[in-house]
């Protein structure tokens, strides 16, 4: 009976996800809220939903050495694929701007708004702290520094180390996943619980919709190559790499490698295709991976947490 019910609940979930994203590309076409809904809506997601879900997520995690897969992961994903797809694209002769986009959006995977809806929706809400870990001190560190770092060199700019520690104290659920850590001795009131778990509740069909309405496709034509290749190395052959990594390291908790694995898997981060488009970086191929991405990612997610149970 425990076990229909997780499973019904985790099709809800899948549901809410699915029903959102598709909420979210018919919003857009109506013109019902208008160009600047998106950057609304993530605005809320970024400094109240993640953040509350940070508190309350985080807080309740306890410190396991196998944690440190879920840091160290992203960042192996990233300077692999960086150094990969830099000498594929180089190879191939592409253009300057394109080979830093392809870097830039085949490293970071979107662990907050598709990934953290999705683990919810796999592994149940108890699993969202490992994502967490993962997707900040993770993904939004590699982003913050070393995604910067390869922006600037591609698009002939500079990422200062004052640029980048401004980037990052001014990320708010970066420092609501620190205070998170800090809190974990201190039990929550039940008041607090209820107020953060129904904000971190919002955190879902507010972020699919935003995904949604900012989905583009275009014009496919001369950026098939890169593009499959950034697909290929982000949800594909990177995350079969770091599944290698975990076993041959011997993780000791098996949701902490499934659900690690799972956010690798993620399709291209949003806040990387803005970081590419702010420096030029092709940004038709920036918005090709996320027009693309996200929506083959409803179906490859699945098959990635079938396979690693």
């Amino acid at each position: 009976m425990a076990a229909r019910a997780l499973s019904s609940r985790r099709v809800a979930n899948l549901l809410i996800i699915i029903v959102a994203f598709a909420l979210g590309v018919l919003l857009r076409r109506t013109g019902r809220f208008g160009e600047g809904a998106p950057s609304a809506l993530n605005a809320f997601v970024l400094n109240i939903s993640l953040p509350a879900a940070a508190l309350l997520h985080v807080h309740s995690l306890r410190f396991q050495s196998s944690l440190l897969f879920a840091v160290v992961a992203p960042w192996i994903l990233f300077i692999v694929g960086a150094l990969l797809l830099d000498r594929i694209g180089r190879a191939l002769e592409l253009p300057r701007r394109t080979i830093g986009c392809m870097v830039l959006l085949g490293g970071l995977g979107n662990t907050s708004f598709v990934g953290l809806p999705m683990i919810e929706a796999m592994y149940g809400r108890e699993a969202l702290g490992i994502g967490i870990i993962a997707d900040q001190p993770g993904s939004f560190l590699v982003l913050a520094t070393l995604g910067l770092a390869v922006a600037a060199r591609y698009g002939g700019g500079s990422a200062t180390p004052r640029e980048i520690l401004g980037r990052i104290g001014r990320f708010v659920p970066f420092w609501a996943m620190v205070a998170g850590l800090l809190l974990t001795p201190v039990d929550y009131p039940p008041i607090v619980v209820t107020l953060l778990t129904r904000f971190a509740d919002t955190l879902t069909p507010l972020a699919m919709v935003s995904v949604g309405m900012q989905l583009r496709v275009g014009h496919l034509r001369g950026r098939t190559r890169p593009l499959a290749l950034g697909l290929g190395w982000k949800m594909l052959v990177g995350p079969a790499i770091i599944l290698a990594i975990g076993v041959a390291a011997g993780v000791a908790d098996p949701l902490v490698l499934q659900v690690t694995v799972f956010e690798m898997a993620m399709p291209p981060m949003v806040t990387a295709g803005i970081i590419a488009l702010e420096h030029d970086l092709d940004p038709p191929l920036a918005a090709l991976f996320l027009g693309i991405g996200i929506p083959i990612s409803l179906a490859t997610l699945p098959l990635w947490a079938r396979l690693i149970g």
